[in-house]
């Protein structure tokens, strides 16, 4: 984590540059004090950036985060605030760590394995999955583009079925 974390801030000045806002989703209270601080210090730095944003995913996985999100649930049920019919998918939604961003289009799994590994569950609900042998390391631009290039020749349901959105 601290390789990460230097290489990151090594980075900020290119970031900055680049108008890049760093945000981070995963429970990043279980790193060490000085990590975490300038791991912080570089999401505050590019807080103001509009361009991309780089979500890098630490300390996370989907069971940690529906966990929460289901603790949050409990808390504003015991103080009175939440009934069980405000629980509808939207409100789920607004109690996850990517609340701010929109679910994935896309997800490339690279090395060959056909799993999620325990990643962005609830987000990933309508998302194409796209698999390749290639390990992360020697995935190229070359590999990107054959994602993208097979990404454009689906049909996006969400759900539904060829005739439902084709009507």
């Amino acid at each position: 984590m601290t390789l990460l974390v230097d290489t990151i801030a090594k980075e900020t000045p290119t970031l900055m540059n680049n108008n890049v806002r760093l945000q981070t989703i995963g429970d990043i209270d279980r790193l060490p004090e000085k990590t975490k601080a300038k791991f912080l210090g570089c999401i505050e730095q590019t807080s103001r950036n509009t361009g991309l944003t780089m979500v890098i995913a630490l300390s996370y996985s989907a069971r940690w985060e529906i966990t929460r999100a289901m603790q949050e649930a409990v808390r504003l049920a015991h103080n009175g605030s939440l009934r069980p019919e405000d629980v509808k998918e939207q409100f789920v939604s607004s109690l996850m760590t990517t609340r701010d961003m929109p679910d994935p289009d896309l997800l490339i799994r690279t090395s060959g394995e056909y799993r999620i590994s325990n990643f962005l569950l609830w987000q990933l609900a309508y998302s194409e999955l796209y698999f390749t042998d290639c390990l992360w390391p020697e995935f190229t631009e070359e590999e990107f583009y054959k994602a993208i290039i097979d990404y454009q020749k689906r049909e996006r349901r969400f759900g539904k079925t060829s005739e439902q959105v084709n009507k």
